[in-house]
């Protein structure tokens, strides 16, 4: 308990830069997405993979290069794979070790660990995106905070046993309640030049609780088929990045896709 008391010490200044924005924004994000692919690595690596980790970090750099430079960094993320891919292809030529599912976790670790962290940038960068920003992190957060105390109080019915032990679907129901709810908090509560409709925040904070809840677990039966009971720490108490915002990175998807094509 200590140390979670210093673990949320810690990453009061992280979240901190998460809402300044600007460059502060793009600091966090990049240094906790190269250490989420570290995680990522590591985990895998455990099981027995090989990640290729030079072909890895190369292309998060060159991908995040492209954030900051270019106008629409996602319309050039599938060459970025290519090349990827190709130089994947090139290591299981000449190093006989390397296999066909190296290479691929190689490219899933960027994807998830690189693209969908990303995302939170941006959100940032559309008009009134640091609102998108808070809705994200508020959506998360009320959703795990809800779906903790309903769980405690209410869980009778495991959800996915054999991939998170404690998680229930009373938990889970709860957690769809807060997200929803803190999404609709935020909405209502920012100033109408926004022009987003009340209806749409309820949507995103539905839609992004249900996916944060996925991205749990998702990172937590990556963690099973390691065979780890954790990312490697990196925050007391708390874990790794992955522990702590896989919730996250799945929220961010949901509204980065929902305010590029629906709104």
């Amino acid at each position: 308990m200590n140390n979670r008391y210093i673990g949320a010490v810690i990453l009061l200044p992280i979240l901190a830069l998460f809402f300044l924005g600007g460059w502060w924004l793009k600091f966090i994000v990049v240094t906790l997405s190269f250490r989420a692919l570290y995680e990522y690595y590591f985990v895998v690596s455990k099981k027995g993979h090989k990640p290729l980790g030079l072909v890895g970090y190369l292309t998060l750099a060159l991908y995040y290069a492209s954030v900051f430079i270019l106008e629409d960094p996602l319309s050039h993320l599938g060459v970025l794979l290519a090349l990827a891919l190709a130089f994947g292809f090139l290591y299981m030529i000449f190093q006989e070790e390397t296999t066909l599912v190296d290479v691929g976790i190689t490219l899933m670790g960027i994807l998830y660990a690189g693209v969908l962290f990303s995302l939170i940038l941006l959100l940032s960068q559309k008009d009134g995106g640091q609102v998108y920003v808070y809705l994200v992190f508020i959506s998360s957060w009320v959703c795990d905070t809800l779906a903790y105390r309903t769980g405690r109080m209410f869980g009778k019915h495991k959800l996915i046993e054999r991939v998170s032990p404690k998680k229930t679907v009373e938990g889970a129901v709860g957690g769809l309640f807060g997200g929803t709810l803190g999404a609709v908090l935020l909405g209502y509560l920012w100033p109408a030049t926004l022009s987003v409709a009340l209806i749409h925040f309820l949507i995103m904070g539905f839609l992004g609780a249900f996916f944060g809840q996925l991205g749990d677990l998702a990172a937590s039966s990556i963690k099973r088929y390691a065979g780890e009971k954790d990312y490697p720490k990196l925050i007391p108490g708390h874990g790794g990045v992955l522990d702590r915002f896989d919730s996250i990175l799945f929220v961010a998807l949901v509204v980065y896709v929902y305010t590029s094509y629906l709104l």
